[in-house]
């Protein structure tokens, strides 16, 4: 358990269910909420997802830990309660800068081939990409059970643009090295635009929290301490 001074909102990549976090956040030990999705996610809007984790936040300041495309959602809440976020840590996470949306925020040729994919075959991404994706370095049994409850979220989650954003408080980035999801380069790329005053590594695919809960429990836990 890590003594940490600020409850945490995490908030989940696309499509994944709220216990992926389980042990990490029993670990961390802090006053703590997942965010959730909006009640009607199939075709909510950008700004729907941003409300939905907003109503989920504790009272007084919070810390953000945002994963993948929580980072713009992240982003968003951070825009729109300022100084009541103490600090933002990302993890593999998407970071907009501007107005991008998620998309126009990712490198080429995706921000190309995303809106086509999208909009002929939706959101959900075959069951064999998500073992090859998501479930890189997972034991069997999440992968199976992630590739199950994986929900198809909202284009507009995707393609809505963001608010110009003013960050407060401490940054971080935790980079995950083993992550064909989002490539270390494209990690790099935002630590830049977030501006992260505080970087590790973790080796892990693309969800540390389920393939090493111990290391990435202690990374937030160093960083809401800092």
């Amino acid at each position: 358990m890590t003594d940490t001074h600020s409850p945490i909102l995490f908030l989940s990549g696309a499509g994944l269910p709220t216990w992926i976090w389980d042990e990490v956040r029993s670990r961390v030990g802090a006053e703590s909420a997942v965010a959730p999705r909006p009640s009607a996610h199939s075709d909510a809007p950008l700004n729907a997802y941003v409300e939905a984790a907003v109503d989920a936040t504790p009272p007084g300041r919070f810390a953000i830990v945002a994963h993948s495309s929580g980072g713009v959602v992240g982003a968003e809440v951070a825009r729109l309660l300022g100084e009541r976020v103490s600090s933002f840590l990302a993890i593999s996470a998407v970071i907009p800068t501007g107005t991008d949306s998620f998309v126009s925020a990712m490198p080429a040729p995706n921000r190309w081939v995303l809106p086509t994919l999208m909009r002929l075959a939706g959101t959900r991404p075959p069951a064999r990409a998500i073992r090859r994706g998501l479930g890189r370095g997972l034991h069997i049994d999440d992968v199976e059970r992630i590739v199950t409850e994986f929900v198809p979220e909202s284009r507009g989650l995707y393609m809505d643009q963001t608010g110009q954003h003013e960050w407060s408080g401490l940054r971080g980035f935790l980079l995950t090295t083993d992550d064909k999801e989002l490539p270390l380069g494209s990690q790099r790329r935002f630590v830049q635009r977030l501006g992260a005053q505080w970087t590790r590594e973790i080796t892990t695919g693309h969800l540390p929290m389920l393939q090493d809960p111990k290391a990435t429990a202690s990374a937030i836990g160093e960083f809401v301490t800092t």
